[in-house]
């Protein structure tokens, strides 16, 4: 077997990127309630906050901005 074999199978992955999509949509979601007032910049470091400690190696992406854009922008309903 070759190092490059080792991978998780494919139940396993969806089942790791459906427990990822869950945690980032929870941490959205709860900005949300509590964010009104607050600027852009200031959402975006809290949902860097809240994610950072949640996956291993996390690098925001630009989805992270679009959330934070849309907390403020006041898009999601609660």
């Amino acid at each position: 077997m070759q190092p490059s074999d080792i991978s998780w199978n494919d139940e396993a992955r969806a089942k790791i990127l459906e427990d990822s999509d869950r945690v980032l949509r929870n941490a959205v979601l709860e900005l949300a309630k509590s964010s009104e007032g607050r600027s852009s910049d200031e959402v975006y470091a809290d949902l860097f906050s809240a994610l950072k400690d949640k996956f291993i190696d996390f690098e925001p992406g630009p989805d992270i901005r679009t959330y934070a854009d849309a907390i403020v922008a006041g898009d999601f309903a609660e």
